[in-house]
């Protein structure tokens, strides 16, 4: 993955899009059209889904375009989880499901961090978007007071996986402050240790916008971890991490 002018031993191996396992989700929370472009003219080989944060979508100009660059380049392109809790909240979600075809979305998220639904309606949903779309459940909550013990991720992230979901996604939300993270952006690395007992590795996407929490998903479980809500000029420094090329992993894989 990196140029062959740079003759380099000991790089780790990255597995060829469309991969499983290695994955980085990038958060776009409102780039212009021209800012895709040159997003993807240096990152595209790098980045293998696009999240249209939150509900920026709603409100970004030349909605259609912009998804038209990233189709073209091949990116799957979601919008975020709380553009769903929108539509659900107001008894939409058959308007959700016409907004995916009519912008011709592969993928959906399925989340509740924002509003109260029971796990069982929930599952509902992901089955339901399941069968037409490659759907992503994220659990957790952007509720920084509200602490869900690990045995209930589990569940969540089990079930979840159960009725459909291709990557159960682990809140953290864009400041990486909540969820498996404290409010500091402290690691809650028993909480992680515990899920990884239950679930496999490959099947999380772990959201880590800030380079000490990458680093740490990296040391710990591999240069080829899932990490989501990469800013886009963040994906560039992200592989260098990935492949030991800087200082914060830069002895990590020389064997």
């Amino acid at each position: 993955m990196i140029n062959p002018d740079f003759n380099l031993k000991n790089i780790p191996e990255r597995p060829s899009k469309p991969r499983n396992s290695g994955l980085t989700m990038v958060m776009d929370k409102g780039l212009s059209c021209r800012q895709a472009e040159d997003f993807l003219e240096v990152a595209a080989d790098k980045t293998d889904i696009i999240k249209l944060g939150f509900g920026t979508s709603t409100v970004t100009p030349s909605l259609t375009r912009k998804l038209e660059i990233y189709q073209e380049a091949k990116i799957p392109v979601y919008f975020g989880g709380t553009l769903f809790e929108a539509y659900v909240i107001r008894n939409q979600f058959d308007d959700y499901k016409k907004l995916l075809d009519k912008y011709k979305i592969t993928h959906a998220e399925v989340s509740d961090g924002s509003m109260e639904i029971s796990e069982d309606q929930k599952c509902e949903y992901i089955n339901s978007l399941a069968k037409d779309f490659t759907v992503l459940s994220e659990v957790g909550s952007k509720d920084a007071e509200k602490i869900i013990p690990p045995y209930k991720w589990i569940a969540m992230m089990k079930a979840e996986i159960a009725a459909g979901a291709w990557k159960v996604i682990a809140e953290a939300r864009e400041s990486g402050t909540v969820g498996i993270f404290r409010n500091s952006g402290e690691i809650r690395s028993g909480l992680i240790e515990e899920i990884l007992q239950h679930i496999p590795l490959d099947t999380i996407l772990w959201e880590a916008p800030q380079k000490v929490q990458q680093v740490w998903f990296l040391t710990l479980y591999g240069h080829n971890v899932n990490l989501g809500n990469i800013a886009p000029h963040e994906i560039i420094p992200l592989e260098t991490l990935r492949l030991g090329l800087r200082g914060d992993t830069f002895d990590h894989w020389l064997k």
